[in-house]
């Protein structure tokens, strides 16, 4: 029975060094996307527009490592591959997301994201990251 607690808890961290991983490439991902540093733009400038895209980021990868997880095969090393795999693709297809929605939208949208002033489009740019999320949480299901 010890042995299995330690497995599992080992695990565990190990899943959790990964999600944590991901999340702050889903980081760097939103700070590429956006101008200027974002770690200024929210912890600064306290800027809602980036805190609202980050957070909604943020989430969506915790979410897809999650079902990652929860639906992961019975080995180990296979269960941790496809989290990354899956964690790497979401990361991929909110990038794309945002692209696709800048593309569509007037203006830039990391400009918008970036105006100290609240506006719908932070809104429907961290909608867009947060359905691309559940897409690939829906394909890993």
């Amino acid at each position: 029975m010890l042995q299995d607690l330690l497995e599992g808890a080992g695990r565990s961290i190990v899943f959790g060094l990964v999600g944590i991983g991901l999340m702050a490439l889903g980081y760097v991902l939103v700070d590429v996307l956006t101008p200027g540093k974002l770690r200024d733009l929210i912890w600064a400038e306290r800027n809602h527009n980036a805190a609202l895209l980050l957070a909604a980021n943020q989430l969506g990868i915790a979410l897809i490592v999650f079902t990652a997880i929860f639906t992961s095969y019975e080995s180990f090393g296979q269960g941790l591959a496809s989290t990354v795999v899956f964690g790497l693709v979401g990361i991929g297809v909110m990038g794309l997301a945002f692209l696709v929605l800048d593309w569509m939208t007037p203006g830039k949208l990391g400009d918008v994201i970036c105006t100290p002033e609240r506006h719908g489009g932070a809104m429907v740019s961290a909608a867009s990251h947060f359905g691309a999320a559940l897409i690939v949480c829906a394909c890993i299901a």
